[in-house]
């Protein structure tokens, strides 16, 4: 891996620390979570910390009533953890057939899995944490009720938001208006925001406890709120939610091994990507090049097409992650990627909107962390006195009759939202991940391929150039990707298209550890990040 100056690969250099690291979106979350490891917090601790404070400072993407996953490196073993929730057990797939609903909704009620965010805190402070909640908390709640003031790129989603949640005559969406637009508008750059509503609720979770939420004054006013507004939520939906601790699953590639949350996540389409393109030449060919990005988009579309067919939660589905994973599948889905672009089917293997943040501190311990709204603010159902917004996870179901995603009742749905880790020869190397729905295993991919294939610093590998595949043979690119090259991939048979901005294109955040147990880390520079160390 290079560390050196890459001026021409690279916009900023790269952070380096001897005693821990925070890198997420948002500046001010990254200081939340660098106190904490600061005041002798451990890298779990300012996980949480910073996890909190981004539910304040950008709500665009997450908040309170987001879901979560975890990957956490103890200092010698990964340990993985679940934190989606399920859908409420009143609600059935042939209920909203039969109410004409084709595909399943974007907003309101319908929409809204029970957030497993705050367990997700709860369980990962229980089991690693060493410093008190209410300290962990109280970023979030100063930023909230003293007021913070909007970075750019929020301000640029939040005033993009309004047209969606405005207006849509829904009751459940009109505390949405109430809270994020009090004046009809989104606040600007550089306004001081308030949260008095998300500081009232943070406060109450870190006097009364986490769960709270699920059983306690919280959830109380979730339910009354529910049943108030045609919300579909009992007692049970709430009170029975917990996270799940789950081994991650792997693949090897250049000397190294990936690990992801397994399904319902979809960070496998990133581990069968990475295994197809183990195989090939992809690293003998420039990183920014026509027939490197050939060879991974084409691995990738694979890759979905499996992950959009047998994905789901496995409580209630037998996926074959194993099948998937296996050499020999792979070998054969390989063998599919030819000269042109193609439109791959599913095959059959044998059976057997988002923020991410990454933290490590002096000890080892490292941790890739992931909450999600899914679309932007989530489900646009906010409880006004709380500032409690729903992420809109259920979605991610399909109503196709006998699909393994098919929404049902007390089910989790397919996620896109991944953290993903490295490690060598048994060794941690670092946390990464590349949050943006469907952008995830499409950036944790060329993120990848950038440092093992192409030596890249954590910094480089995300601010290089991206591509992300959208449908069929449908490729965007970003703006400054040099004409030639699109060219060279429309030959291909790519139907490349030039985006205007490069927001859509993943916002990543990477920490490396060095041999000699410092850290390198980097921040997207496609959004407000930063990494800081001490």
């Amino acid at each position: 891996m290079q560390i050196n100056h890459q001026p021409h690969a690279s916009r900023r250099s790269p952070v380096l620390a001897n005693n821990g690291v925070v890198a997420t979106s948002q500046p001010l979350a990254a200081q939340a979570g660098l106190r904490v490891l600061q005041q002798g917090g451990n890298a779990v601790d300012a996980a949480i910390a910073t996890a909190a404070a981004l539910t304040v400072v950008e709500p665009t993407s997450n908040g309170i009533g987001s879901d979560a996953f975890a990957l956490v490196w103890d200092g010698a073993k990964l340990h993985g953890l679940n934190g989606s929730g399920r859908w409420p057990a009143a609600l059935s797939s042939e209920a909203l057939r039969a109410e004409g609903h084709a595909a399943m909704p974007d907003y309101g009620w319908l929409s809204v899995s029970v957030p497993g965010a705050p367990a997700a805190w709860d369980d990962l402070h229980g089991r690693f944490g060493r410093t008190a909640m209410a300290e962990l908390l109280a970023p979030a709640i100063d930023y909230a009720e003293n007021g913070f003031p909007l970075s750019p790129v929020v301000s640029e989603l939040w005033s993009n938001a309004t047209a969606t949640y405005l207006g849509s005559g829904d009751p459940a969406l009109a505390g949405w208006a109430e809270y994020f637009a009090k004046s009809g508008q989104a606040p600007r750059a550089g306004q001081i925001c308030f949260s008095p509503g998300h500081a009232a609720c943070l406060r109450g979770l870190a006097e009364r406890g986490l769960r709270d939420f699920y059983e306690g004054a919280v959830a109380e006013r979730i339910l009354s709120y529910s049943g108030e507004t045609g919300g579909h939520f009992a007692a049970e939906d709430l009170a029975r939610h917990s996270s799940e601790w789950v081994e991650p699953i792997g693949m090897a590639y250049k000397g190294h091994e990936l690990w992801e949350i397994p399904p319902n996540g979809q960070g496998i389409a990133a581990l069968i990507a990475l295994g197809i393109l183990d195989g090939s030449d992809v690293g003998d060919h420039p990183q920014i090049s026509a027939e490197a990005w050939h060879l991974q988009i084409e691995a990738m579309k694979l890759a979905f097409a499996d992950t959009y067919r047998y994905v789901a939660d496995q409580e209630h589905a037998e996926v074959p992650v194993s099948g998937l994973l296996d050499p020999g599948y792979l070998a054969a889905r390989r063998a599919l990627i030819g000269d042109a672009a193609a439109t791959p089917p599913p095959g059959k293997p044998p059976r057997g909107g988002t923020v991410y943040l990454c933290t490590a501190d002096r000890d080892g311990m490292m941790v890739s962390f992931i909450q999600s709204n899914y679309h932007g603010f989530g489900s646009g159902v906010v409880i006004p006195d709380l500032g409690l917004s729903f992420q809109n996870r259920a979605s991610g179901f399909t109503l196709e009759a006998g699909h393994p995603n098919e929404a049902q009742g007390g089910k989790r749905p397919r996620h896109t939202i991944i953290p993903a880790f490295l490690t060598k020869d048994g060794q941690a190397v670092g946390p990464l991940g590349v949050m943006g729905g469907e952008m995830q295993p499409q950036g944790h991919l060329q993120v990848v391929a950038g440092m093992l294939d192409h030596g890249l610093n954590p910094q480089a590998a995300l601010d290089a150039s991206r591509w992300m595949w959208v449908e069929g043979k449908q490729v965007a690119v970003e703006p400054g990707l040099p004409e030639a090259i699109a060219d060279s991939l429309r030959a291909r048979g790519h139907d490349i298209v030039r985006a205007d901005t490069s927001i859509g294109f993943g916002r990543g955040q990477i920490i490396r550890r060095l041999d000699n147990g410092s850290y390198i880390a980097g921040s997207e520079p496609r959004t407000d990040g930063a990494a800081v160390g001490w």
